[in-house]
Parts: C-alpha cells; sequence; structure tokens
C-alpha cells in the first residue's frame, strides 16, 4: 500500500515569514512567531557594513504580518543588541506593546539602551541570569549644536522613553531616573549596568529564566485566550 508523503500546505503569509529567514516554532497549542533582534538597531542613516544590524523598516511589516495571520498565535522575541537609533528602536517597541496576540520577550546577552524599551515592550518579559542591560541618559553622535533648545530636544526624547519603560514595566519613575544618571558605575559615560536578578528585582523586567519559560508562558497565555 503506497502511503502518502506529501507535505501539508503552508499558507502563503506563513511562507513569507519563514522565506526571510525567520523562524516559526509549532506545537498543539498553537503557532509562535520567532523574532530576533540583534546589533544596532538601524534608523535612518546606514550603518558601517561590518556592523550587525536589526533594521526597522524589515522588522515594522514583519510585526504587522504576525498581528494579521490567523495561523500565527503568538510571538517572542530574543534579544541581544547594543542599542542604536533611538526613534527607530521606540517605533518597534511601541508596535509590539500592541499587539493582542501575546507576546514575550527574552533578554540574551544583553539589551542595551534603547533595548531596554524593547524588552519591557511585551507582554512578559524574561532575562537569562547572566545578561546585562546599560540604562543611560540619551546621547547624540556627531555634530552637536550647543543651544539650550538642543538640550530641551534631548530632555523631551528623553521622557518619552522614561514614560514608555514604566508604562510598560514595574519600575518606579524615580529608581529609573537615578539609574539613568548614575555617575559613580561606568567609566566612559553615565548610567548602569543591570543584570539579570537586578533587573527583575528593581521591577524592569518580569522574570528570571530562559527559553523554555517564555516559551512556557506564551503557550498557557495562548491557551487561555483560545478558551475565552
Amino acid at each position: 500500500m503506497e502511503q502518502d508523503h506529501t507535505q501539508p500546505e503552508t499558507p502563503a503569509n506563513t511562507q513569507n515569514l519563514v522565506d526571510l529567514g525567520t523562524s516559526l516554532i509549532q506545537r498543539e497549542e498553537g503557532r509562535v512567531y520567532v523574532l530576533t533582534i540583534v546589533g544596532q538597531i538601524e534608523g535612518h542613516q546606514l550603518l558601517p557594513s561590518g556592523m550587525k544590524s536589526t533594521k526597522y523598516e524589515h522588522v515594522l511589516p514583519l510585526l504587522a504580518a504576525v498581528e494579521g495571520d490567523p495561523d500565527i498565535h503568538g510571538l517572542l522575541i530574543l534579544l541581544n543588541n547594543a542599542g542604536g537609533d533611538v526613534e527607530a528602536g521606540l517605533a518597534i517597541a511601541e508596535l509590539i506593546a500592541s499587539m493582542s496576540k501575546p507576546t514575550a520577550s527574552l533578554v540574551l546577552g544583553g539589551s542595551h539602551s534603547i533595548g531596554v524599551p524593547l524588552a519591557v515592550a511585551a507582554r512578559r518579559s524574561f532575562i537569562a541570569p547572566s545578561a546585562a542591560m546599560t540604562v543611560h541618559p540619551v546621547r547624540l553622535t556627531g555634530l552637536v549644536i550647543g543651544a539650550p533648545q538642543t538640550f530641551y530636544y534631548f530632555e523631551r526624547v528623553q521622557e518619552r522613553i522614561v514614560r514608555f519603560v514604566t508604562g510598560n514595566s514595574h519600575i518606579s519613575r524615580e529608581d529609573l531616573t537615578r539609574l539613568m544618571l548614575r555617575t559613580d558605575e561606568l567609566a566612559a559615560d553615565v548610567g548602569s549596568i543591570l543584570y539579570g536578578e537586578e533587573a527583575v528585582q528593581l521591577g524592569l523586567i518580569d522574570q528570571l529564566g530562559g527559553l523554555t519559560d517564555a516559551l512556557d508562558w506564551l503557550y498557557q497565555t495562548m491557551g487561555k485566550k483560545k478558551t475565552t
């Protein structure tokens, strides 16, 4: 008797995501799309070719496709980045925070600078015990006009970040501001480095854990959503 070896047909929208080199994890509870954010967050200016980067113009339509695809039921974001463009990072973070599907973030290695809003944007955030997060004020590279308006602009941009982080995590505004303006920890900068357990104790990250913990939370949340 001949066996049927034909593979089930993959929906067109899902196939488009797979073709981009990302991954889908499928279990009985549903499908989880895995998004990796690594290197520098690239904004309106191109980074040097030798640097690893995550391009916001690639990530934004991906997130929209995940939200609109009925065959994808959850999103896992793996983070190991060194910061980057503030507005591009905030745009990605805002889109993640506005998704209706269950989302979980996992900080591996580090999620620094604008990577902090990216980490807290998910509905549930996890951090590996050895991972680190750098919190510091907004910086600008290149020529800066030394006028009061420039510093006022910096303050307003920083306020956007503070509001987003405190609004999407359990850290207090006072603690976050204190960590950002600390002068006795970094040799060549103002700010603080937080490691896994400390980030959880301060309320910046929800839970200490790894891949299994993040996936378990996602599948449990996806199951609850299906039953309601």
